[in-house]
């Protein structure tokens, strides 16, 4: 069966600037050298990585902070391109890799759910008939016609998820949705993520919380120093993890 999400020797680096200390009517003059100059290096946030996921998987990544883990979904959403290296994805992406992302915070909630829900490739028409339920899930109440620079960071995890909960989404990216909101909202993401796994939605989950890692999730990576450490059972990956970072 063809993979959901390929990834063929991957490579992402990020150039390393320092500081230019000739001053700045230096460096304007000469950018070009002034810049070249200014360039000290590359970061490399992930290195030859390889991996295919399938349909109906729900996928973890899991590893210290700056490992990789969010760069990966990044490169699946396609928001970076990577360095070197292939990839393929088949299928509508829904990503919530930040909260607030796709979202114009001048536009009220109800303008947003229907700037988002097209964001993610549906048609106007589509997401005017999950409205209602979007809305009445996200429980935010009068303030869906308020812009939403005036609601809180919970209010924004809410609207967020509501969304990608009601457009039947394909492959879902969560980079620690769980972390976010208060605890009523954080169990039903993640009953509704359950629900996701039982529709075989494919789900790639991205955590520091391994209690939720091993609920959610039927395979796990581990991602360190920028390249896969580990790949197996939830139940395997995670006892590893927590055996070297006890």
């Amino acid at each position: 069966m063809k993979p959901v999400i390929s990834f063929r020797n991957v490579t992402k680096s990020y150039p390393l600037y320092g500081s230019f200390t000739s001053g700045i009517k230096n460096f304007l003059f000469h950018l070009p050298t002034a810049i070249k100059e200014a360039r000290c290096g590359q970061f490399q946030a992930l290195s030859d990585i390889s991996f295919d996921i399938h349909s109906g998987e729900t996928v973890g990544f899991i590893g210290s902070n700056g490992a990789g883990k969010s760069s990966i979904l990044s490169l699946i959403a396609g928001v970076i391109q990577p360095t070197t290296g292939e990839i393929e994805v088949n299928g509508r992406v829904s990503p919530l890799l930040e909260l607030g992302a796709g979202f114009h915070f001048e536009l009220t909630g109800r303008d947003n759910i229907l700037l988002n829900g097209v964001l993610l490739g549906l048609t106007k028409a589509q997401v005017l008939a999950k409205m209602d339920q979007i809305i009445d899930y996200s429980e935010i109440g009068q303030f869906i016609d308020q812009p939403i620079r005036s609601y809180s960071s919970g209010m924004l995890a809410r609207l967020g998820f509501s969304v990608v909960a009601h457009l039947e989404p394909e492959i879902l990216l969560l980079d620690e949705m769980l972390a976010v909101g208060d605890a009523s909202f954080q169990k039903k993401c993640l009953r509704k993520m359950m629900e996701f796994r039982e529709d075989n939605v494919t789900m790639v989950f991205v955590s520091h919380s391994m209690d939720d890692v091993l609920r959610i999730c039927t395979r796990v990576l581990w991602i360190k120093d920028h390249a896969i450490f580990l790949d197996g059972s939830p139940g395997e990956v995670v006892s590893a993890y927590l055996s070297q970072n006890s």
